[in-house]
């Protein structure tokens, strides 16, 4: 009975301390931004257009001849033959094709922009392994002429990534291709952030070289692991402030770190995974490292080696966007063959994306995934057009999580469309008239619509 007393005695003061947190007044609830530069994007003024006599690719497999596409209030409202649409603007598209609007996965336009100059190349936090704190929105360049180039070859939607410098890069953006003031102006609304994160030679040579971690590949994988460690660490305890509080607490927020707001975002799902990769072995410990700290590895650029492992790939839903005969520029590019793009595709459930990482071959996207098709039917594939425009919209716009609004002729679908003077993947292609959310953006025979940076107006 005597042992007990003590313990009798701390219930009670524990009540007693319980009682009291919970009857004191809380104070006001810390809560994070999550979007504090959130976008502006206004649509363009658009007008209720029919596209008529076209053969349309709908990006999601099919080929339509003699075709029409009805564009209301700035979405697809129509497709198929022997369309009607009162008062309308007709276009006739008699012998020419019709796609979703472009969309390239891996762009530095705006953080790289051109002309090339040191004091405006903005892409790339070379200044520690880790820099997910830093957003590539903060240094796009808007009046960057790039943009307006990359809308002339029919690219409506882009991917803008820091460079690959570093284990972990910091978010990209998605934008829509329109002229700008701002980037807010063009920042794709309720698009998901991506983050880039880096495997192989960069890191670890930019890092090694400085004789710091990580300086081989073993290091690069405890870089990964240490920052992911320090995110659990600080998601459990912004979950706990947030059980806490709800509880009637008078809960301490955590100290608030920018890097670590990043990578929670990711392990929450919010923030989607862009790994600059290329060897295959890589590529499998980056979705181990995924599968360790439960979040989605996401979608592997550059991919060289992707080819040997389609399958995992297929099976662990990461997409791959691949180049269709950039190789062998350093060692870990090395092991390329020029089907790579194709034997990804032919698994069952793949998500193979052709992707530019370029400002200039952005501007034929098209042509780039016409080479593939070429090099693997040469080698006993059998590509069709309508299967190969889904390298560059249908499953470009998954990797980027933005599938429910663009990437193919759908009905609903954000108008994204571009008008082709022929076969888009013809050598003679070029893009006659892009549409963005059912406006007309660009017209090659319209100088209305071929907008010029305001940086080079009177430099000509």
């Amino acid at each position: 009975m005597t042992k007990m007393m003590p313990s009798l005695v701390m219930i009670a003061v524990t009540a007693a301390l319980m009682g009291c947190n919970q009857s004191e007044a809380q104070d006001p609830k810390v809560t994070i931004n999550k979007n504090p530069y959130p976008s502006t994007y206004q649509a363009l003024p658009g007008k209720k257009t029919i596209i008529k006599n076209a053969t349309v690719l709908t990006g999601t497999g099919e080929k339509i001849e003699n075709a029409d596409l009805i564009i209301i209030d700035g979405k697809i409202s129509a497709v198929g033959q022997n369309l009607v649409a009162d008062d309308a603007t007709v276009v006739d598209a008699k012998g020419k094709w019709v796609t979703p609007g472009i969309i390239d996965v891996h762009s530095h336009l705006g953080v790289y922009p051109s002309p090339n100059a040191e004091s405006h190349n903005d892409g790339n936090e070379m200044t520690n392994p880790v820099t997910a704190e830093v957003w590539a929105e903060h240094s796009v360049w808007p009046q960057d002429p790039g943009f307006n180039r990359a809308r002339e070859g029919g690219v409506t939607t882009m991917q803008i990534l820091p460079g690959s410098a570093n284990l972990i890069g910091g978010r990209g953006v998605t934008l829509k291709n329109v002229p700008s003031e701002s980037m807010q102006g063009m920042k794709f609304p309720d698009a998901p952030y991506g983050l880039k994160m880096a495997c192989g030679e960069n890191p670890k040579s930019l890092y090694g070289s400085r004789n710091e971690p990580p300086m081989t590949r073993m290091g690069n994988m405890a870089g990964y692991r240490q920052a992911f460690i320090e995110a659990t660490e600080y998601k459990r305890a912004w979950d706990k402030y947030e059980a806490d509080y709800a509880a009637g607490k008078n809960a301490v927020a955590p100290k608030r770190d920018l890097t670590l707001d990043t990578l929670q975002g990711v392990l929450e799902g919010e923030i989607l995974i862009h790994n600059h990769c290329y060897k295959a072995e890589e590529m499998v410990m980056m979705i181990d490292l995924g599968k360790e700290f439960n979040y989605h590895s996401g979608t592997f650029h550059h991919a060289i080696e992707a080819y040997k492992i389609a399958d995992t790939l297929a099976e662990n839903g990461n997409c791959a966007a691949m180049w269709p005969d950039w190789w062998g520029f350093k060692l870990e590019a090395y092991d390329m063959v020029l089907e790579n793009v194709a034997i990804v595709d032919a698994v069952k459930n793949s998500c193979a994306v052709v992707h530019s990482d370029s400002p200039v071959t952005i501007q034929r996207l098209n042509q780039e995934s016409a080479k593939i098709m070429h090099n693997a039917n040469a080698n006993g594939f059998n590509y069709t057009e309508e299967q190969v425009i889904s390298w560059i919209t249908t499953n470009a716009a998954k990797s980027l999580g933005i599938a429910d609004k663009t990437g193919s002729l759908e009905v609903g679908k954000n108008a994204d469309v571009v008008i082709w003077n022929v076969n888009p993947f013809s050598v003679y292609a070029k893009a006659e008239q892009v549409f963005i959310d059912g406006a007309k953006v660009f017209d090659d025979k319209d100088a209305r619509y071929q907008a010029q940076s305001d940086f080079l107006l009177g430099q000509e």
